[in-house]
């Protein structure tokens, strides 16, 4: 179906209108320091950013989001000391916080999964992110971070450990290297160990090796690599089809064949045990798929490399609304990160009903309603309605 830019016009105008509103009765809450920041904020409708702004109070912060009802809504990362300056220069940077932005667009084949099966998996990803990462290895406390759920398809993680401020890009480029397991070497979590020698005239050589594989309750990498091998084990031995969970490992027909036929139950105790042998195929698989399994994914496999390294970042604004879903930028306690559903607690948008013009069928679960909409014309609640507009899978009636 076409969408006459008349209907755009409208519905831009709407969710504007549903922005202001909001805006009026809810005063925006500032970030710490929040006149060491540079504001930048995209117009319904607007061509390029408003940046290089800067705010002395709040009320003004507050005027100028009710004024101009804004779709998005930036701050920068980094402290400066003049942040309104039109060049990076001459801002004068103080330092900033360490940023981790975990966002669904990343995930391999995003597009192919629904938005809720997206929401789940970057969740995943940023729970062991914070738990099993910046909290187990990198020790930061719970007081020195702030989670959010990004309004959209991620969650992002603020550092706000002042220790973390002045690392440059190249400092912060090894956090990610690290968490992303990057060059780890097998050598640094395998030890080789001898287990048999045969004797050649006055010399006792090795005949026999195994890698000695670390305990599961050592810390870092060792210890992560050890656990995450052993689910691989359990994952499989559990299923009733193993070629197929094989398979979702990125293994072939035949090197899955191979694979089985090589974890034969003998093996599995040895390494149970703590010996990986020098079965190639069984090396190749477990060394390739354990990282995988157990680093962190932000961007096509990676971390966003941009956003972490960036010391000089603009980031969406906590509880500020998103102009592309109308859900609001939500602060999630760690404590409750497991039990934060992103289709409900963020909809914040009024359950009044509007009728709107649907141009293509779309299911979802929101608010804990399910809603199976086909094409044409229905009456739904605005945070819906909203929501489907910033999709431009509606336009208003």
């Amino acid at each position: 179906m076409k969408i006459e830019r008349d209907e755009i016009k409208s519905s831009l105008e709407f969710m504007r209108d549903c922005f202001k509103k909001w805006y009026k009765k809810h005063p925006a809450e500032l970030p710490d320091r929040f006149g060491r920041r540079e504001f930048a904020f995209i117009l319904f409708g607007g061509k390029g950013m408003l940046r290089h702004i800067s705010f002395a109070r709040r009320e003004y912060f507050n005027d100028f989001l009710i004024d101009k009802a804004p779709a998005h809504v930036y701050y920068s990362t980094a402290y400066y000391r003049k942040p309104d300056a039109p060049t990076m220069a001459e801002k004068k940077w103080m330092g900033a916080e360490l940023i981790f932005d975990l966002d669904a667009d990343h995930l391999p084949n995003a597009e192919e999964l629904p938005y809720e099966k997206q929401l789940e998996i970057v969740k995943k990803e940023f729970i062991k992110l914070v738990e099993d990462f910046l909290m187990k290895d990198f020790g930061f406390n719970e007081d020195q971070l702030e989670l959010y759920f990004s309004g959209s398809r991620g969650y992002h993680c603020h550092v706000k450990d002042p220790r973390v401020f002045t690392l440059d890009s190249s400092e912060r480029r090894e956090i990610v290297d690290y968490i992303t397991g990057r060059d780890l070497k097998e050598t640094l979590v395998f030890q080789e160990e001898i287990t048999s020698s045969r004797r050649y005239g006055n010399r006792n050589l090795p005949s026999g090796k195994t890698l000695r594989i670390p305990s599961p309750d050592e810390p870092g990498w060792r210890g992560r690599i050890s656990r995450g091998l052993l689910e691989i084990i359990d994952e499989i031995l559990s299923t009733d089809n193993p070629i197929e969970k094989l398979h979702e490992y990125g293994v072939s027909r035949k090197t899955a064949e191979k694979l089985l036929n090589d974890l034969s139950e003998e093996r599995i105790k040895r390494i149970k045990q703590g010996n990986l042998d020098q079965s190639k195929t069984i090396r190749r698989f477990f060394l390739n798929n354990v990282l995988r399994k157990t680093a962190v994914s932000f961007a096509a496999g990676e971390t966003d490399e941009p956003v972490t390294c960036d010391v000089k970042r603009l980031i969406r604004l906590p509880y500020s609304l998103h102009g592309k879903t109308g859900f609001q930028v939500t602060r999630i306690k760690l404590d409750e990160l497991k039990t934060f559903n992103p289709l409900v607690d963020p909809v914040v948008l009024p359950e009044d009903r509007i009728r709107i013009d649907i141009h293509k069928p779309f299911k979802i679960k929101i608010r804990g309603e399910d809603f199976n909409l086909k094409e044409g014309r229905e009456e739904i609640p605005i945070y819906l309605a909203y929501f489907l507009m910033g999709r431009r899978i509606a336009t208003i009636s």
